[in-house]
């Protein structure tokens, strides 16, 4: 049966997640109900990553399974239409056999923003947690590069995660400005991530930002994976899926086009 392989972009502010849930509008569930407006019958759409409530994406993938015909144009347009104004397909395409957008993954990329001023966005208080304290940069870069390379992430991840396996591998955890004055971005890369793992690793750099937490602190809850060592949860709304990678290390340009 061929499958279809689908790049979205949504805003995720009145979304309760990517998975589809009773009684509650997610980004899987919009895209189901559009699908099967298209094809009139319901098809499950698998996607790449869980995204919490609120969070957003630029990059998220899913695919799925369809035994007939499909323009991968006409079915990214209409589907937009169908979706707006919250949720886009940027492109589709025809997979290859087998394809799982969840499953084949190796790594994705999310992008946490922080506006660190004294007065707030009205444009990019829907994507940046507005943080009215100084941050230095120094430690905080400082904590970011503890956390790379494979470590049990216990320690950083929501009470009701449920993964028995905590070790995760991060590749690149980097931070640095923004494109807007008092911006600062923190982009982490790895194989893969527990519920709540960025918004704890940016909530946690931000308080060592702040003076409230030693940059030795990551090393702490590392080695004791005690999630009360750890900084606050960041809200979810500074959060962006940004790439989901299937093969070796690529850019992020390819990453999130065929």
């Amino acid at each position: 049966m061929p499958i279809f392989k689908l790049i979205i972009e949504y805003d995720g502010a009145g979304f309760s997640g990517w998975q589809t849930q009773p009684g509650r509008r997610t980004a899987q569930g919009a895209l189901e109900d559009a699908l099967a407006v298209l094809v009139r019958r319901p098809v499950r759409i698998q996607g790449a990553s869980r995204t919490d409530a609120g969070v957003h994406a630029v990059g998220q993938v899913a695919s799925f399974a369809f035994d007939g015909e499909l323009d991968p144009a006409r079915l990214a347009k209409s589907l937009s239409a169908l979706c707006r104004p919250d949720l886009a397909v940027l492109a589709a395409k025809q997979a290859p056999d087998g394809f799982n957008a969840r499953f084949d993954t190796t790594g994705k990329r999310y992008r946490y923003r922080v506006l660190n001023r004294p007065a707030p966005s009205p444009l990019c208080g829907r994507i940046a947690w507005h943080v009215t304290g100084a941050l230095a940069l120094d430690p905080m870069a400082d904590a970011a590069a503890r956390l790379i390379g494979s470590h049990d992430f216990g320690g950083f991840r929501a009470a009701d995660c449920g993964r028995e396996n905590t070790t995760r591998t991060l590749t690149a955890v980097r931070i640095g400005p923004g494109p807007m004055a008092g911006s600062i971005e923190l982009a982490v890369e790895g194989d893969g991530f527990l519920k709540n793992m960025v918004r704890i690793l940016a909530g946690t750099l931000v308080d060592v930002g702040l003076g409230r937490l030693p940059a030795g602190v990551v090393d702490e809850v590392l080695a004791s994976g005690d999630r009360r060592r750890a900084g606050r949860t960041a809200p979810a709304h500074g959060l962006t899926l940004e790439a989901v990678f299937y093969e070796t290390r690529r850019s992020a340009a390819e990453s999130t086009c065929f």
